[in-house]
C-alpha cells in the first residue's frame, strides 16, 4: 500500500510540473501568426489566347505527317535500300554496348552486346543501327560509324559520324 501511495505522490509531482504556464514558444507563435499573415493574394497572370501558326505547305519544309520520299538526284548520296537488312540494324545505337574487341584470322572484330544480353561479333563493313550505319573502324576504345540520314529541312541524304565507346 505504501508503494501505491508513493507512486501516486510521484505522479502528481510530475503533473504539477506540466502546468502549461506562460512563456511557451508554441503559444506565442500561435498568437503572433495571425498578426503576420497577409490577407491579399496576388492575381493569376493573364492567359493569352492561343493563336495557331499556319503550316507552310510549300517546298521549304517537310510535311511531318507524310512518309519521307527518297530523292533521286544526279550524284546525290543514297543509301542502298534494296540490300537485305542485317540483324544489328534493328537496334538503336544508344542501346548497344561495345564491350571489347578481338582478332581472328587477321581480322579485327568488335564485340557488341544487345539489350537482350546477346553478344555479337561485327567487323568493318557491317551495318549497325537504324540509320544505315556502316562500321568504318574498330579501335580499342571506340567503334566509328558513318550513318546516312535525311536532312530535316530539304529531305536530302547526308552523312554523319557516330561512334560507340568501349564500356568498361
Amino acid at each position: 500500500m505504501q508503494f501505491n501511495v508513493a507512486v501516486v505522490v510521484l505522479l502528481s509531482c510530475f503533473l504539477a510540473g506540466c502546468d502549461g504556464g506562460q512563456g511557451d514558444d508554441l503559444d506565442q507563435f500561435m498568437e503572433n501568426a495571425a498578426v503576420n499573415m497577409s490577407m491579399t493574394v496576388d492575381p493569376l497572370p493573364e492567359v493569352l489566347p492561343y493563336t495557331p501558326l499556319p503550316y507552310n505547305a510549300d517546298d521549304t519544309l517537310v510535311d511531318p505527317f507524310k512518309a519521307r520520299q527518297t530523292k533521286r538526284g544526279a550524284g546525290s548520296l543514297q543509301p542502298n535500300t534494296n540490300r537485305p537488312k542485317e540483324l544489328m540494324e534493328s537496334f538503336p545505337l544508344e542501346s548497344l554496348l561495345y564491350v571489347g574487341s578481338m582478332s581472328k584470322q587477321g581480322s579485327k572484330f568488335a564485340l557488341i552486346k544487345t539489350p537482350d544480353g546477346v553478344l555479337h561479333q561485327l567487323r568493318v563493313g557491317n551495318y549497325i543501327g537504324p540509320n544505315f550505319g556502316l562500321i568504318n573502324s574498330i579501335q580499342d576504345g571506340a567503334i566509328t560509324i558513318k550513318e546516312v540520314v535525311q536532312d530535316d529541312f530539304h529531305g536530302d541524304w547526308v552523312e554523319r559520324d557516330a561512334s560507340i565507346n568501349l564500356q568498361e
